[in-house]
């Protein structure tokens, strides 16, 4: 009778879950739109293709559900599975987001050592395409894979302007923004291109010296925020062998579960709120 009660509930989560679904669509297709084109976004940053990501968010989705059920049998705990799933669902999107900044800000930290190199070709006398190939064939990676896309679209006969306006657009960085218009700018007018560079170089340099010095400066209350993210698993664990049965209590009620349910949530967010406070903004 238990097992067939557990069947039947589960079955009536599925058709109030289908049901919920045909109501909210517009809503989650809105969602899925969002997700999609945030996925794009990233993946292109990353230099990895999209053309399938669609069938992948849709595999993705349903992999969601089968874990959902999944979990529910398994642990008999719709509050667990509901959490589960939930971390499941976020981690892929919170780790490409990671990478992508990741990249982001290691291309911001290799920018102003290309602008020196560019200003120092310019100043020997090479034109701006020929600048731009000696920084796609000196510049660290990430930074040279941009150049060398720049210099290869141009050469196949794209013009310079756009070739920089779609570097701007796809990079997402405010330092190459102004490193781009910098260089349209001399490029149209005319003018002492090199000097502006190196004006450039110069505030990108400084920016990143008090980035680099907040993030000194800050670097020991982020890990207490690590820290701060740990120590609730790590009590947990001191009060399993002090009092095992109270503990066991936690995952095997549905009120326990609500504890640690509600506890775990808590705590992430509280970790990503340390973050984003103790993230530097310049």
């Amino acid at each position: 009778m238990g097992k067939e009660m557990m069947w039947l509930g589960t079955l009536a989560m599925g058709l109030a879950g289908a049901a919920l679904g045909l109501l909210c669509r517009e809503y989650l297709a809105a969602a899925f739109r969002y997700v999609e084109e945030d996925l794009t976004d990233k993946l292109t940053r990353l230099r990895h293709p999209t053309r399938r990501l669609r069938t992948y968010l849709t595999l993705w989705l349903a992999a969601m559900g089968a874990s959902f059920f999944g979990f529910w049998v398994v642990l008999d705990s719709w509050i667990f599975a509901i959490v589960i799933t939930l971390l499941l669902l976020g981690a892929p999107w919170y780790v490409i987001r990671r990478l992508a900044e990741y990249r982001r800000q290691k291309i911001e930290d290799q920018l102003a050592d290309a602008m020196v190199t560019l200003a120092n070709a310019i100043r020997a006398g090479m034109s701006l395409p020929q600048a731009l190939e000696i920084l796609a064939a000196q510049c660290p990676r990430p930074i040279s894979i941009e150049f060398h896309q720049i210099v290869g679209e141009y050469k196949l006969g794209k013009t310079l302007e756009r070739t920089l306006l779609e570097a701007k657009e796809r990079l997402k960085s405010e330092n190459f923004a102004l490193f781009a218009a910098a260089m349209l700018a001399s490029h149209e007018s005319g003018g002492r291109l090199n000097e502006t560079v190196e004006r450039i170089a110069q505030s990108v340099l400084e920016l990143q010296r008090l980035e680099r010095k907040i993030m000194s400066e800050t670097a020991q209350a982020r890990k207490s925020a690590v820290y701060m993210a740990i120590v609730p698993a790590f009590v947990l664990v001191v009060y399993y062998f002090v009092d095992p049965e109270n503990t066991r209590l936690l995952f095997v009620t549905p009120f326990g579960q609500f504890i640690l349910a509600t506890a775990l949530l808590l705590n992430i967010v509280a970790y990503f709120w340390a973050r984003k406070i103790l993230s530097p903004d310049i």
